[in-house]
């Protein structure tokens, strides 16, 4: 039927879930859809940068190089 799923609670900021909310109307998903969605391509990225400092750290040249 499908693959089965494991429950996974975070933690976040009131107003940090209430534009995930609203991103998640946006896109016609539901919260933990959007979530579940986000939470893999982050873990993808993550995986090539290989470390949370050289993720942040690529993210952060890119956003300068759009300056």
């Amino acid at each position: 039927m499908g693959e089965w799923k494991a429950p996974l609670s975070l933690r976040v900021h009131q107003e940090f879930r209430r534009d995930l909310e609203e991103a998640a109307v946006k896109e016609r998903r539901t919260l933990g859809n959007l979530g579940a969605l986000l939470l893999e391509w982050a873990y993808e990225q993550f995986k090539v940068a290989g470390s949370t400092d050289r993720l942040l750290n690529a993210r952060l040249t890119k956003f300068r190089e759009k300056r």
